[in-house]
């Protein structure tokens, strides 16, 4: 992409949707490929948007509704475990701190 002068008429390119994460811009996964790919958190993911899709469908039953509503509430809570061990696992490694070669005359 080259820079040039702006010309009577030109509209400006479109710009990302900055409010989503940029993962949440890719094309989802369908549930079978993110079962293949054996990633957990990307399945639960594929699956929030599927179960998501048919709570949101008006012809799903009302009986299927309550435990679709039920699933798709434990699926958050695991997903958000999964971010939450990932932060934690980062934070710690963030904080670790090289060893330095012990001074003795420092004492």
């Amino acid at each position: 992409m080259s820079l040039r002068a702006v010309k009577a008429g030109d509209t400006p390119a479109a710009e990302p949707d900055v409010t989503k994460p940029a993962a949440s811009r890719r094309r989802a996964k369908s549930v079978l490929e993110a079962a293949n790919s054996g990633d957990m958190r990307a399945l639960l993911i594929a699956m929030r948007s599927r179960i998501a899709r048919a709570v949101q469908n008006p012809k799903t039953s009302p009986r299927d509704l309550a435990a679709l509503t039920r699933q798709l509430q434990d699926i958050a809570k695991q997903i958000e475990e999964i971010d939450l061990l990932a932060k934690a696992q980062e934070d710690e490694s963030d904080d670790e701190v090289p060893d330095e070669d012990f001074d003795p005359s420092a004492l």
